[in-house]
C-alpha cells in the first residue's frame, strides 16, 4: 500500500474518529452517564463517560475492514477485534454500574489466553530464548499487565490519547505489515478523539475505551517483540511501564488495596502540586516523540545505547512530574 493511499486511511479514521464522539456526545448527556469528581480524581466537574464507545467503533470496524484488504490471517481480522469488542461490552457494564475487580482480571485473562492459543505455532514472543510454554506464559502476563497499567494511566484529560499515538505512530513507523498499518489506524483514531477529551475535556474514554484499546496496543507491542523489534517493543511504552509499575510497587509496600482508585501516580502528583492537564500531557507528548525517536534508532543499530538512553530520560520525567 503506498504513502498516499495510507494518509488518506489516517484521514479518514481521525476523522470518523472525530464526528463518531461528537454523535455520541448528547447519549450520555442525555442519560447522564457521568464522572463525578471525587477525592481520587483530578477533574472538578462531572463530565461524560463513555467517549471510548465511539473510539473503538471505528477502531474495530477500519481494524476488520483493513484485514479483509490485506488477506491477513484469520487470528488478526477476526479474533482479535472479536475479542477486544467482548472486553469493551464488559467495560461498558463497569462503566455503567461497576464490576468486581476479579471479574474484570478474569475477563482480561481469559482474553489473553484465547489469543494465544489461537496463534501460529512455533511463533515466540522472547527471540526464542524461553521454552514455548514459558514464553506464552511470560507474555500473557506481561500483556495483562499492559493492558490495566494503560487503564490505571488513564487518569488526566489527553493522556491516553497522546499515549496511543505514540505507541501507534512508533509501530507504525517500525513494524512489519498489517501490523504496521493498524497502529497507524489506532493513532489516527485516537487523534481524533482526542480533540473532544484535551483539556478541559469534554468527555471521558472510561473502561470502555481505556481497556480495548490496552488489549490491542498489547498485541501489536508483542508481535513487534516476536518478530525482534523488541528494543523498540520496550522503548515506546516505558513512560506508562515505569510510572505504572512504580506507582504499583509503592502502594503495594505501603499496604494499600491496588484495585481502588487512587492520586499516585506521577502524572497525577504533578496537577497535584499545579501543573495543568494539558501541560502534562504535553510534557508526556514531548517525552513520548524523544521515545519514538529512540526506539527508531534502535532499529538501526543502536539497540543499547537507545535503551539505556530511553531509561534515563522516563526516570529523569518521573522525577520532573514530582517536582524533585
Amino acid at each position: 500500500m503506498d504513502s498516499i493511499t495510507q494518509a488518506l486511511i489516517f484521514t479518514t479514521v481521525a476523522i470518523a474518529a472525530f464526528l463518531m464522539t461528537q454523535a455520541i456526545l448528547p447519549f450520555l448527556r442525555a442519560r447522564t452517564i457521568l464522572d463525578h469528581p471525587n477525592e481520587r480524581s483530578s477533574h472538578e466537574t462531572p463530565t461524560p463517560k463513555g467517549g471510548g464507545l465511539a473510539l473503538m467503533t471505528v477502531v474495530l470496524a477500519v481494524w476488520v475492514a483493513t484485514g479483509l484488504y490485506l488477506e491477513s490471517s484469520t487470528l488478526l481480522t477476526w479474533a482479535l477485534p472479536c475479542v477486544a469488542l467482548a472486553l469493551a461490552g464488559l467495560s461498558w457494564v463497569d462503566d455503567l454500574r461497576g464490576l468486581p475487580p476479579i471479574t474484570r482480571l478474569i475477563a482480561q485473562i481469559t482474553s489473553v489466553s484465547v489469543i494465544l492459543l489461537l496463534r501460529p505455532t512455533p511463533e515466540t514472543f522472547f527471540q526464542g530464548l524461553l521454552p514455548h510454554i514459558l514464553d506464552a506464559l511470560l507474555a500473557g502476563i506481561v500483556w495483562v499487565w499492559f493492558i490495566n497499567l494503560f487503564n490505571f494511566m488513564d487518569g488526566i484529560d489527553g493522556i491516553t490519547g497522546i499515549k496511543t499515538i505514540i505507541i501507534g505512530v512508533g509501530v507504525a513507523l517500525i513494524g512489519n505489515g498489517a501490523e504496521a498499518l493498524l497502529g497507524g489506524i489506532l493513532a489516527a483514531a485516537a487523534a481524533g478523539f482526542l480533540r473532544w477529551n484535551w483539556h478541559p475535556a469534554k468527555v471521558f474514554m472510561g473502561d470502555v475505551g481505556s481497556i480495548p484499546l490496552g488489549f490491542l496496543l498489547g498485541w501489536l507491542l508483542l508481535n513487534m517483540a516476536g518478530d525482534g523489534h523488541w528494543a523498540a517493543a520496550i522503548i515506546l511504552p516505558a513512560y506508562y511501564l515505569t510510572d505504572a509499575t512504580i506507582t504499583l510497587i509503592r502502594r503495594a509496600l505501603k499496604g494499600e488495596n491496588l484495585w481502588h482508585a487512587h492520586r499516585q501516580h506521577f502524572y497525577q502528583q504533578a496537577v497535584q502540586r499545579g501543573l495543568s492537564h494539558a501541560k502534562v500531557s504535553s510534557m508526556v507528548a514531548l517525552l513520548g516523540a524523544l521515545l519514538v525517536t529512540l526506539a527508531w534508532l534502535a532499529e538501526h543499530g543502536w539497540s543499547l545505547i537507545a535503551l539505556s538512553t530511553a531509561l534515563t530520560l522516563t526516570v529523569s520525567f518521573l522525577f520532573l512530574l514530582k517536582g524533585r
